[in-house]
């Protein structure tokens, strides 16, 4: 069974109209998986899944903060190391890329450099076989986030890059693959993103009107979830 680890919700006019995270990765994915999704909310404090029923974990982008620290964010972090200590299969979305860096011994905080949002460049600065096999060097991916992982855990390799992430991509051991960004966002739920967030954007100074037309599909993006589950869970089954 794949797991997705709920750690938040879509802005609410985008979750009205396309439905929770669980439900855009799926989307993403494609098909990919033939056997049974699973889902668990990490922000309340039931049990938390038998990680020996588990065959990976995809965690949720969220409008939450992990330098926050909250109590859930730290049970979370407890039950990620136990199912990277056992080789799990782990996809980090976003938030999700954050508290897997966190939980593994990097850290997270404001990004200095500003909010991310809309559709962004990201170029690949390392190969990762069989996972980024045919992904080109430079490709778009949709994002919405204001945290950083400034420090990778001991060991992670940094794939990738944006003109504000340093840390777009890592790998960590075997299975464990995070994005700082939203493979299951495509142009709508982006612009719905850039829309909610459009008086926060004008404070920061931005420009959100531009931001918005310069949203895009990003297939090569999107394709990551389906070639996560190809390259580290079908094999497993």
């Amino acid at each position: 069974m794949i797991v997705v680890l709920k750690t938040g919700e879509p802005v609410e006019a985008v979750g009205q109209r396309r439905g929770s995270f669980a439900r855009m990765i799926r989307e993403a994915e494609g098909g990919e998986w033939a056997g049974e999704w699973g889902e668990h909310d990490v922000r309340t404090e039931l049990p938390f899944p038998a990680l020996e029923r588990v065959s990976a974990f995809v965690i949720t982008g969220s409008s939450a903060n992990v330098p926050d620290r909250l109590p859930w964010m730290l049970r979370t972090e407890e039950y990620l190391r136990e199912a990277a200590a056992r080789n799990v299969p782990i996809l980090g979305l976003c938030f999700g890329h954050q508290i897997v860096a966190q939980a593994l011994g990097g850290l997270v905080v404001k990004n200095p450099r500003g909010r991310e949002i809309g559709t962004v460049t990201v170029n690949l600065t390392a190969s990762d076989s069989p996972w980024l096999d045919g992904v080109p060097a430079s490709f778009l991916a949709n994002a919405s986030h204001i945290d950083t992982v400034a420090r990778l855990p001991p060991g992670a390799r940094c794939l990738g890059a944006t003109s504000l992430e340093d840390n777009a991509l890592f790998a960590l051991g075997p299975t464990i693959r995070c994005v700082q960004f939203h493979p299951e966002l495509d142009a709508d739920v982006t612009a719905g993103y850039v829309a909610a967030r459009t008086t926060a954007i004008r404070a920061e100074g931005l420009d959100a009107a531009e931001i918005a037309r310069n949203v895009r599909e990003t297939p090569e993006s999107r394709s990551l979830v389906a070639r996560f589950l190809r390259s580290f869970v079908a094999r497993r089954e």
